[in-house]
């Protein structure tokens, strides 16, 4: 694990106009053959426990999850990584929103679409959809967070929304929280509830 926080920081550096070599080495001596696209961190994180609960090693396998810090970088990181770069099988998760970032990326890259793994809001959209928001308060009360999760449901601004967006919104309002669920509302899935993206990206792996 400590060899992929290497390429993935390597992977960062070279990113923001550091040099490529370390990560080309790293790359070399760990094996990686595809870098999975990922918006963020609460989607690495939520990967990263699917493939655990599955078995999976991917470090193993040669394929390495690279968050970017938002979809807008995904050019840069699919010309680093992809056929102009690396030469790295590309994969990934996006947004709805954000597809078109994805697309345009890739396509600069020369890299193949069909590999992108869509999300009909977001990830945390699908985590909720596929627990139900009472699963997911289930989560919140083991994690101590249920007195919080009530409180917020009383603002104002949150009166008259589903509370399926009150949730998704919930997790966002704290710093580290979607990362820490992201990865806790995997764990809670049942294998035949796995979100179709999480589940497609994984079996492309």
């Amino acid at each position: 694990m400590a060899d992929v926080r290497a390429f993935q920081e390597a992977v960062a550096r070279w990113a923001t106009g550091g040099p490529g070599g370390p990560a080309r080495a790293l790359a070399e001596s760990l094996g990686v053959r595809t870098a999975v696209l990922l918006e963020g961190l609460s989607d690495l994180a939520a990967v990263e426990a699917l493939a655990t609960r599955c078995g999976r090693d991917l470090a193993a396998e040669g394929v390495c999850l690279v968050p970017m810090g938002g979809a807008m970088n995904v050019g840069r990181y699919a010309a680093l990584l992809g056929p102009p770069g690396l030469g790295l099988r590309l994969t990934g998760v996006c947004d709805e929103g954000e597809q078109r970032f994805y697309e345009r990326g890739l396509t600069r890259a020369k890299a193949p679409l069909q590999d992108i793994y869509v999300c009909a809001a977001d990830l945390e959209d699908e985590l909720i959809r596929a627990l139900g928001t009472a699963g997911v308060e289930e989560i919140l009360r083991a994690e101590g967070d249920f007195r919080a999760w009530q409180t917020f449901q009383r603002q104002p601004a949150q009166h008259g929304r589903p509370q399926h967006q009150q949730v998704r919104r919930f997790l966002g309002t704290k710093k580290g929280r979607k990362i820490r669920y992201g990865r806790l509302l995997v764990e809670a899935l049942a294998p035949a509830r796995t979100p179709p993206p999480l589940d497609g990206l994984l079996a492309r792996l």
